[in-house]
């Protein structure tokens, strides 16, 4: 496919709590953009507060596709985010609009940009049943740890709470014989249909992250964090729901497991703690640009900047 014709396509990426919401947003106000969300949890109905969902007002009236749209109970794996994100960028382009991919879960993003090819691989019912055993036997955590061993860059991309993929990782090497990386290398067989742009977001000051991150989870809680998981609980929802940092132990407090102090701590903790798994993923990519808000003394500088970078990249 000529560059020329490849569709013009903006990635905001980063770690949790960093800002990409807003910013692609604005990006989209001043490019006539619409939002594709690659946000592996935001997907779902029902998980709001805790996922840090855009409201209303807080989209500004711009669109948001693959949000808000999965009941909790469903399975969904990276090749129908892949193709339902294509068909949403298709439509976005061919009104004239430009698509802003945002979200932080690097897999998703990779998989769509560089036009990963899925096929449907050999499965092990019984291999997938034991590895199922051993988290329910020694815990999610000591599961995460064995594709942790065997492919830390795919470790770095789940969360230990989403067995689902952990076992299907765990699978895929034991099947094949190849990492998660190496597989999604050699299923590059076609050239991307997309000019990106590919930004993502941190900050120079480490701690400035992690007190935004402390700031964004007090945030959840006075926006009901605590009903929200109590609703989710009562609806059988809780196994979708504890994949996503913050529902877990918010569950654990809700069943008497520890303080309301505890739970907090553990939330903070695991989002500082999945925000360093992000920047990892996103450092190997050398096609990233990186934005530090904190560059800049004012919110509207960084912004004006924003828009200058994608002012630029629109031009070339």
């Amino acid at each position: 496919m000529e560059a020329a014709k490849k569709i013009p396509l903006v990635v905001v990426a980063g770690p949790t709590a960093s800002g990409k919401t807003a910013a692609a947003i604005h990006i989209c106000q001043h490019f006539n953009g619409e939002v594709v969300s690659a946000d592996s949890m935001q997907i779902y109905k029902y998980l709001s507060v805790g996922t840090a969902k855009p409201d209303e007002e807080e989209k500004s009236g711009i669109p948001h596709h693959l949000m808000d749209f999965l009941e909790p109970s469903q399975p969904f794996s990276v090749a129908e985010y892949v193709q339902l994100a294509k068909e949403a960028i298709a439509d976005i382009h061919r009104r004239g609009k430009l698509p802003v991919v945002v979200g932080g879960t690097g897999l998703y993003i990779d998989s769509l940009i560089y036009n990963i090819q899925f096929s449907e691989s050999d499965s092990d019912p019984k291999l997938r049943e034991e590895l199922q055993q051993y988290a329910a036997e020694h815990g999610n955590e000591a599961l995460w740890n064995i594709l942790k061993e065997k492919d830390p860059e795919a470790a770095d991309n789940v969360h230990p709470n989403n067995v689902g993929r952990v076992v299907r990782a765990i699978e895929m090497i034991e099947l094949t014989g190849k990492t998660k990386t190496q597989q999604l290398e050699e299923s590059r067989r076609e050239p991307s249909p997309y000019d990106v742009l590919y930004l993502a977001l941190n900050y120079r000051d480490r701690q400035t992250l992690y007190d935004r991150i402390n700031l964004r989870v007090n945030i959840m809680l006075e926006q009901g964090l605590e009903n929200e998981a109590r609703w989710l609980l009562e609806h059988g929802y809780a196994p979708t729901a504890a994949q996503a940092i913050g529902y877990k132990e918010m569950f654990g407090y809700l069943n008497g497991e520890e303080t309301l102090e505890q739970a907090i701590e553990k939330i903070q903790q695991g989002s500082r703690r999945y925000a360093k798994r992000q920047l990892t993923w996103f450092r190997r990519n050398e096609e990233v640009q990186w934005l530090y808000p904190d560059d800049f003394e004012e919110k509207t500088d960084f912004l004006a900047s924003l828009c200058e970078t994608v002012s630029k990249w629109r031009k070339l």
